[in-house]
């Protein structure tokens, strides 16, 4: 696990993580880092997904559980978990907890489907906006500002 291997040159380049049996594609130019598992401070009063914060070479860094807040069972933390670190404008530094990280690939727009959402009923679901495909797999895309944006009426 400790070397990810890149794949293609052309087009927008993934971290390919696991969260369940499912596959999630994360851009990579939103990922500040990639740390193995640490102690998570627990804040009271937060939402259910939201694990804490960790002391990141002197950056205090809000962890939450993508499993949580895509409505997927509890996280089981091993050995391969990680916190990917991600830097959005909107949402400043934040940590997600994955399964695993499992590579990096290029998608370029031909293996990337916009996937569009009749109902706004459908949870979780709308965490993915595009399915890429890549060595025959299906890789779901996420899309990190609804990821990372508090629930208006929880």
């Amino acid at each position: 696990m400790d070397e990810l291997r890149v794949v293609g040159s052309d087009g927008v380049q993934y971290i390919v993580v696991r969260l369940g049996e499912e596959q999630y594609g994360i851009d990579i130019k939103y990922i500040d880092n990639i740390i193995r598992m640490q102690g998570i401070t627990r804040v009271p009063k937060v939402p259910e997904y939201l694990k804490g914060v960790i002391n990141l070479r002197g950056e205090v860094i809000p962890v939450m559980s993508a499993r949580l807040k895509m409505f997927l069972p509890e996280d089981e933390i091993t050995r391969t978990s990680r916190i990917i670190i991600l830097k959005l404008e909107q949402h400043g530094t934040v940590g997600i907890i994955v399964d695993e990280v499992k590579e990096v690939v290029t998608l370029d727009s031909e293996h990337i489907e916009k996937v569009s959402y009749d109902s706004a009923n459908t949870e979780g679901a709308n965490f993915v906006n595009a399915i890429g495909k890549h060595d025959e797999q299906l890789i779901s895309l996420l899309d990190l500002n609804l990821l990372l944006q508090e629930k208006e009426n929880a």
